[in-house]
């Protein structure tokens, strides 16, 4: 989420509205906002206590930050140790004032990730009641399948958009739907890019997003979301934005038929050549 300049009443009014458009999961990581957001997010739901049974939140932990409040921290590094796990959940719990967490997730992969301290981590916050499911953002395929092996993982939220397509071709989705591990997409409208950008891919895949939306009656934005829920590993995207515009223009996207061939027109203008 980004900088939440807005009053606690205000934050509050943002989540009910998300929830009123069927928007319930709510995606944090320890870090956003130099380690502020969750605890921004958890002073708005404090106001209405009742609201953390219809929503689903998530957090992600792993990364250290160079910022001032943590002097300890000489260089942005990565720690996926076991105390570390544990006392990021510990954190996230407080920050968000609840008293559990619906999916942790390990923020990057880790040289250094010893998948059997994580799976006990793991265990002991599933077992102490504190995390209900857990899965990784950005890792390979390979990655995945190391940790996986030592402790169940529900999700892999990657990066994917029609600039950039890896996930695709790389084998992550085809992984995700081997084993019934829908993915999560964080940037689905590249960052604003498909929308914006001058790049000479982002105007292509704009033409045809705005084209084959307006046949649909929607905004290109909806149809590039629609793109995405096309893809038969399910994903859920993340729209990242406090306009609740936005979330309209996602929640859209899942009443849009998506025709293969319209959905390789966005395919094409993304890599600017025809499939093989």
């Amino acid at each position: 989420m980004a900088a939440w300049n807005w009053s606690p009443q205000e934050r509050l009014r943002w989540i009910e509205q998300c929830v009123e458009l069927g928007v319930t999961s709510f995606d944090h990581a320890d870090i956003y906002g130099a380690y502020t957001v969750e605890a921004l997010f958890g002073e708005a739901l404090a106001l209405a206590p009742s609201l953390r049974a219809r929503i689903q939140l998530v957090t992600k932990c792993g990364i250290q930050l160079r910022v001032d409040a943590r002097p300890a921290t000489r260089i942005k590094h990565y720690d996926t140790s076991a105390t570390h796990i544990v006392r990021s959940v510990d954190a996230s719990l407080a920050n968000l004032r609840t008293d559990h967490l619906d999916l942790l997730l390990l923020h990057r992969p880790d040289p250094l990730l010893d998948a059997d301290q994580v799976a006990s981590a793991f265990e002991q916050l599933r077992t102490q009641g504190k995390v209900k499911a857990f899965g990784v953002s950005n890792y390979t395929p390979a990655q995945f399948e190391l940790l996986q092996a030592r402790t169940p993982l529900v999700t892999n939220q990657v990066e994917c958009h029609p600039l950039h397509l890896a996930p695709l071709f790389d084998g992550t989705f085809d992984q995700a739907q081997q084993l019934r591990a829908r993915p999560m997409i964080w940037s689905p409208l590249a960052g604003g890019a498909l929308l914006k950008s001058d790049a000479d891919d982002a105007r292509r895949v704009r033409a045809a997003l705005e084209r084959i939306g307006a046949q649909h009656g929607v905004s290109a934005a909806t149809m590039a979301f629609a793109w995405l829920l096309r893809l038969p590993s399910k994903p859920y995207p993340i729209a990242g934005s406090r306009r609740i515009e936005a979330m309209h223009d996602a929640m859209a996207a899942t009443h849009v038929s998506r025709d293969v061939q319209e959905w390789t027109e966005i395919l094409v203008a993304a890599t600017g050549k025809d499939v093989p």
